[in-house]
């Protein structure tokens, strides 16, 4: 047996772990991460050596390319489980103002208003003069604080006709942003209704048919230049002088309805005389006596432009009147109803001497066969076919009542 081959008994005995060689070098090993321990606990440890000495993240295992369990391999991938998917909700609170004011645009009246009281942010937004702008509080029982509050969000077109209004007194603030404005046959306070118009400055369309007025608020509406169509058939309370003044300073009017008011002579001659020269149609009918032959002379003379004229019920005039009017190149529709003065004969050449002439109301003086021989001799003009004015009023009575006035049409609604 050579020296190099021994018994396996004669061999030199390793420990456990080895050679003494093998000791030794595991021995340097941990000493040399015994000292790198005690160094990541420093404070001063570099940041690459803790990265490098950190223990590797396990990966997942990639399986064979193809399709699973293939031939005769089975493999066992290991999937990655599904992430859940956030629902992310937006909540109002983020949303900005022009936001809100977009979606609010689109919410009734009613709810807009119970909108108001949820926080003072959305009261700030859902009063936003922006959503106010065209109102119609027709139907609403309580009118006085809903009136008030309207007013007072900036609104430009504000319908609330046959309305009842309780005593009302708006705060001494800047002048309202009124351009459109209804009170048709309400019920309103003399001191309330001045308290509103003695607010608005840039009024173009108003009615106040049937309301008791004062020489106050014939005073305030004087304060408005660019008003152009005026509505106070059947108002009372108010004095010539003041009618004077404030037809003179409203001199954009173009129509007037200034008919069956409590009106002597002195009040038709301030409308003929100081009326807008501009005017192209004015109902000045139901003053019997007190319209003259002169007061036509007067207001041809200054409204040359005419195309609608309504003089009914005035009991004074005559055919004499037809060489008066005749000076009116532009008319279009003339009303003499119940001038019972005015004879059948009288009528059959006005289509001569109103070339234009298209309609013609004498309700109450031709009736009958005398009718349909009025209309054989005039083809071109209707007859009797209009029995109530529209002139200057909001909802002419021809139309079908509507949420509209003036052609415009209120966006928030107390009745839907």
């Amino acid at each position: 047996m050579s020296e190099h081959s021994m018994p396996l008994q004669d061999l030199p005995r390793l420990g456990p772990r080895g050679s003494a060689l093998s000791q030794a070098r595991r021995l340097n090993k941990r000493k040399s991460r015994g000292c790198l321990g005690d160094g990541l606990e420093a404070e001063c440890t570099p940041t690459e050596l803790i990265q490098q000495r950190s223990p590797l993240h396990k990966h997942q295992r990639l399986t064979s390319k193809g399709k699973e369990n293939d031939g005769q391999q089975f493999v066992l991938a290991r999937r990655s489980r599904r992430t859940r998917e956030s629902t992310s909700h937006v909540s109002w609170d983020h949303l900005p103002d022009e936001l809100l004011l977009r979606v609010l645009f689109y919410v009734p009246l009613k709810d807009l208003l119970g909108m108001s009281t949820v926080c003072q942010r959305w009261r700030r937004i859902a009063l936003d003069e922006s959503l106010w702008h065209s109102v119609d509080l027709e139907g609403l029982t309580h009118m006085g604080p809903a009136l008030q509050q309207v007013l007072k969000t900036g609104v430009r077109m504000l319908r609330c006709p046959r309305s009842f209004v309780e005593e009302l007194h708006l705060p001494a603030t800047g002048p309202l942003q009124v351009v459109v404005m209804d009170l048709s046959s309400s019920i309103i306070p003399t001191v309330s209704l001045e308290s509103i118009l003695c607010h608005c400055r840039q009024l173009e369309y108003l009615s106040l048919e049937g309301l008791q007025l004062s020489d106050a608020i014939l005073s305030s509406l004087s304060k408005n230049p660019n008003l152009l169509q005026l509505n106070l058939s059947g108002c009372s309370g108010f004095s010539a002088a003041a009618l004077a003044d404030a037809l003179a300073s409203c001199s954009s009017i173009e129509h007037l309805n200034i008919a069956w008011c409590d009106f002597g002579n002195d009040h038709v001659k301030s409308v003929v005389r100081t009326v807008s020269c501009g005017l192209t149609q004015l109902n000045l009918s139901g003053y019997r006596e007190g319209l003259t032959l002169d007061d036509v002379k007067v207001l041809v003379t200054r409204c040359p432009h005419i195309q609608t004229l309504d003089l009914s019920d005035s009991t004074l005039l005559m055919a004499d009147c037809f060489p008066v009017l005749k000076p009116l190149k532009d008319l279009l529709h003339l009303s003499l109803s119940r001038c019972y003065h005015i004879h059948l004969a009288a009528l059959t050449d006005l289509d001569k001497t109103f070339p234009r002439l298209s309609l013609l109301d004498v309700f109450g003086i031709v009736n009958g066969s005398h009718l349909a021989s009025l209309k054989k001799e005039m083809p071109r003009v209707g007859i009797n076919s209009r029995p109530f004015s529209s002139i200057a009023r909001p909802t002419p009575a021809c139309r079908p009542v509507g949420h509209c006035m003036w052609d415009r049409k209120c966006r928030l609604r107390v009745q839907q």
